[in-house]
């Protein structure tokens, strides 16, 4: 009996190590839904870059409630998922409360730099150079002199979004006007197009001919309204020229398909630290393809490109709204 109670005990030993050998990494998506069209689905896609190219699996969660993302985090953690890959600055609080109880998981989180925590990876972006370049074709697009932003959720993350956006429209027509809105104060403003596409036609009405849209979901109802006003709208994160050819001017990129990807790729030895995605590191840009071909010229997207080197190379320095106070002053 004892010889058969050994046996068993190395057996369900072997079953425990081969499972921790074999952890899957975990998405928790943020609130807007995975095929938002944008930023989660952004980090849909690296995933299933990832699980196509080594055959391997995760798991995933589309987060209905902000008191999911504890709930969330603590399954995946508890399930032997490594590393948990979070979306979006609202998981900042839950992981500060999280990680320290679970130090041998590794925990990557994209649009946070802030925490500190060593088993914690943490993924920013320049939103603001990505911005400045679209900003650009905004202006040099419009024939009103105006131009408009939409914001998703009030937050210093896409104030910095506007910020870059309007320094590149004023750099090419210093005498522009930007009009910004944002869509509310809560987690909902990023899944809301009907609101996005009432401010998308207030927007027209104060003369706007080219709107960006960096609210999520709700983004969607910008873009298909200006599609159906006849006006342009440019696309934030994925690449959303596609959905409506010839009325998307451009999309500012936030390559979280890379961040994702690469988390995925390293499992549970991913270095943990804060890492920053710009320009330099092609964390941001602007999509070209076929279905804005017609759209940008060959001097306008010239004039973006010598920009992107520019500010690559330290000779055109686009402002923070996180560290300068010099930022164009807009009326949300």
């Amino acid at each position: 009996m004892s010889l058969m109670k050994t046996l068993l005990g190395a057996t369900a030993t072997l079953a425990v190590t081969a499972g921790l050998a074999s952890a899957e990494p975990a998405l928790i998506f943020d609130l807007g839904g995975k095929f938002d069209k944008s930023f989660n689905e952004a980090a849909f896609n690296g995933a299933e870059r990832w699980a196509e190219e080594t055959g391997g699996k995760y798991r995933e969660i589309e987060l209905q409630s902000e008191a999911q993302r504890e709930q969330a985090l603590r399954r995946f953690a508890e399930a032997g998922s490594n590393p948990i890959i979070t979306m979006g600055f609202g998981m900042a609080d839950p992981l500060t409360t999280v990680v320290g109880d679970y130090p041998d998981t590794k925990f990557v989180v994209i649009d946070v730099n802030w925490l500190d925590a060593p088993n914690l990876r943490q993924v920013g972006f320049a939103e603001h150079e990505g911005s400045y370049l679209v900003g650009m074709l905004a202006a040099m697009a419009s024939e009103s002199g105006t131009v408009g932003f939409i914001g998703g959720m009030d937050v210093p993350l896409i104030r910095h979004f506007a910020c870059g956006y309007a320094q590149g429209v004023k750099a090419v027509n210093p005498d522009a006007t930007v009009v910004a809105n944002m869509t509310g104060t809560t987690p909902a403003a990023w899944n809301d197009p009907v609101k996005g596409s009432e401010l998308t036609k207030a927007q027209i009405s104060q003369g706007a001919d080219v709107v960006y849209a960096a609210a999520g979901g709700t983004g969607v109802g910008v873009l298909q309204t200006a599609a159906d006003e006849g006006i342009l709208s440019i696309g934030v994160d994925s690449n959303q020229n596609h959905l409506h050819p010839g009325k998307v001017l451009t999309s500012m990129l936030k390559r979280v398909d890379v961040a994702v990807y690469e988390a995925m790729k390293a499992g549970a030895d991913v270095e943990t630290g804060v890492f920053s995605m710009g320009l330099a590191e092609e964390g941001v840009g602007f999509a070209m393809d076929e279905n804005n071909a017609s759209l940008v010229s060959e001097e306008m997207a010239a004039k973006v490109t010598e920009a992107r080197q520019k500010i690559i190379d330290g000779e055109l320095n686009v402002v923070s709204y996180y560290t300068d106070s010099s930022c164009p002053v807009l009326d949300f």
